[in-house]
């Protein structure tokens, strides 16, 4: 295992991390393809024998259980100081806003939620999971900057913005003193390359670490045609997100294969190797132990510029959907505030 520097903070990181909202209680959370306890344990063990010392999880994911299952295996196979925890959290309910609960207040409820879940003192990368258009920016920053000062966050980031968004953020922080952002958790792999416009530039310019989720669309980069899983069948939004464009995807996966053959690995060592020359430490989720075997290996495969290219030249624009057309949507609306 290779390991790199987070952005601008202080934590070494595995050039792969273990994304963990494959892990939770399938009868409790929106998935139903998450494994158990005792599968995501050998998970989450193996990538730990295999070097990887980064994992993100969410307080969404499966109503808290993904942390749970985390929490409990760090405890058991793990030094704390020797792992990076990632968390996030959300915005606030509509429930909250007419209770008066404060961004601030909101942030740290949360929180103490995940450290409860995680059964841990401190997370070292704390994510705001998606933008908050009815909630102040600086409330945002403020409330996370107060976790910091208070010891239970080392480092925050964000995830599903626009580089416009980051950007704002951490200049107010800057104005105000505050904690900035110090990684991005986009949408962002071989067949969706839509964070190439901006995002990608910024981060490069301000020392922002890139942790793209969805890093083998949802099982897409890493399947040849006659193979299929569970995922694959069931995973609803992973379908919003590609099944429109699943045509003029197919060309790019094609030459995935090819490259496969090419260097007897598996499709999953070329997309993650492609990805690993744009980014810090691209997301695997894993449900199977392979899963975690297979991007480890893919730290020591190095394509050649042709090899890039050949992926890359049949790229065409993709339309934003999901979490970030709903973004798109908000803030066309205008509900937004970004100062005190």
């Amino acid at each position: 295992m290779k390991y790199r520097k987070l952005g601008n903070s202080d934590l070494m990181v595995s050039e792969i991390c273990i994304g963990c909202m494959g892990f939770g209680d399938a009868h409790n959370g929106q998935h139903t393809w998450t494994l158990d306890e005792e599968h995501s344990r050998e998970i989450i063990q193996r990538g730990l024998e295999l070097g990887i010392n980064f994992f993100d999880t969410a307080i969404a994911y499966q109503n808290g259980t993904s942390e749970q299952y985390l929490g409990r295996a760090i405890r058991d196979f793990a030094k704390r100081d020797e792992v990076v925890i990632a968390t996030k959290f959300l915005p606030r309910t509509q429930e909250e806003i007419d209770a008066g609960i404060s961004g601030q207040q909101h942030i740290e409820n949360m929180l103490n939620k995940s450290l409860e879940h995680l059964g841990m003192d401190y997370v070292d990368l704390y994510i705001y999971h998606m933008w908050d258009h009815r909630t102040p920016l600086y409330d945002i920053m403020e409330g996370l900057n107060q976790q910091v000062q208070a010891g239970k966050v080392r480092y925050i980031g964000i995830s599903n913005c626009f580089a416009y968004q980051l950007a704002q953020a951490n200049a107010l922080a800057e104005k105000y003193g505050f904690a900035k952002f110090i990684s991005v958790q986009s949408h962002y792999n071989l067949i969706f390359r839509e964070e190439e416009r901006e995002m990608v530039q910024f981060c490069k310019q301000e020392n922002i670490a890139m942790t793209p989720y969805s890093s083998l669309a949802g099982g897409r980069l890493s399947k040849r045609p006659n193979e299929t899983s569970k995922r694959l069948i069931e995973d609803d939004y992973a379908k919003l997100k590609y099944d429109s464009t699943a045509q003029q995807d197919s060309l790019i996966i094609e030459r995935v294969m090819q490259l496969a053959d090419k260097y007897h690995v598996s499709m999953s060592e070329i997309a993650l190797a492609w990805l690993l020359k744009k980014v810090c430490a691209p997301i695997v989720g894993a449900t199977k132990i392979t899963h975690a075997e297979t991007a480890a290996q893919a730290v020591e495969l190095e394509l050649t510029q042709e090899d890039m290219t050949y992926l890359e030249e049949l790229y065409v624009p993709h339309r934003l959907v999901g979490v970030m057309a709903q973004n798109t949507k908000e803030d066309a609306d205008k509900k937004h505030v970004w100062n005190k």
